[in-house]
């Protein structure tokens, strides 16, 4: 029996309209400009369908439009695309100049919001760090017979968080995990977070945070 649950959220609509109409719509790479008046033609073709409403369409495609994958595929040259993956008329240069000064727009907010956590989280551990040296001063010495040999010793790896100008594709990077560090290398930055590659090959989002050199 056909799964017909009703799509939740934009995230849902855009993997389902993509799966539906793989030559218009795409999920990885450089998407193509839609052809105007594009939602008509979904709420047409899926009029009678009980996973998705009209509004969640025009919400998710707001979305796709929106998004840097697709605004970095509205550029001179490129052509519309209809659902069936046509290719309709050549884009005017207002709306690569639209679409171009939005990407900028949108890169810029994104790292000023990176910024803004990167300063957030270096005052949070900086306030970790004082409230440390308050308890150690505080705690009453401790007579230790066994005393620590250098041999015995490991050393203490030190890092530091990353400004918001040092992160980079490619750059490589240790990730905070809470109980200790793991190196990766960064292979995607977006307006959502940081994708960065583990030494295993696996991919993973993390916040600018909890990047550290």
């Amino acid at each position: 029996m056909e799964n017909t649950e009703k799509l939740t959220n934009s995230k849902e609509v855009i993997a389902y309209i993509a799966e539906r109409f793989p030559k218009c719509f795409t999920l990885e790479g450089e998407a193509k400009p839609l052809k105007i008046g594009i939602f008509q033609d979904l709420a047409e073709r899926l009029t009678d369908d009980p996973k998705v409403s009209k509004t969640q369409l025009r919400a998710a495609l707001r979305q796709y439009t929106s998004s840097w994958r697709y605004l970095h595929g509205v550029k001179p040259g490129a052509k519309r695309v209809d659902l069936d993956g046509q290719e309709g008329e050549e884009l005017e240069q207002e709306h690569v100049e639209h679409a171009k000064k939005a990407l900028e727009d949108s890169k810029a907010r994104a790292r000023e919001r990176r910024k803004e956590q990167a300063e957030k989280a270096k005052k949070s551990s900086n306030a970790d760090k004082k409230e440390q040296k308050v308890r150690a001063k505080s705690a009453k010495p401790r007579n230790n017979k066994k005393k620590t040999t250098k041999l015995n010793e490991k050393p203490a790896v030190e890092t530091r968080q990353l400004n918001a100008d040092e992160i980079q594709v490619g750059k490589q990077v240790n990730i905070n995990m809470g109980s200790g560090n793991m190196p990766a290398s960064i292979v995607e930055i977006s307006k959502d977070g940081v994708r960065v590659r583990l030494a295993n090959g696996l991919t993973m989002a993390v916040k600018a945070e909890n990047l550290r050199s």
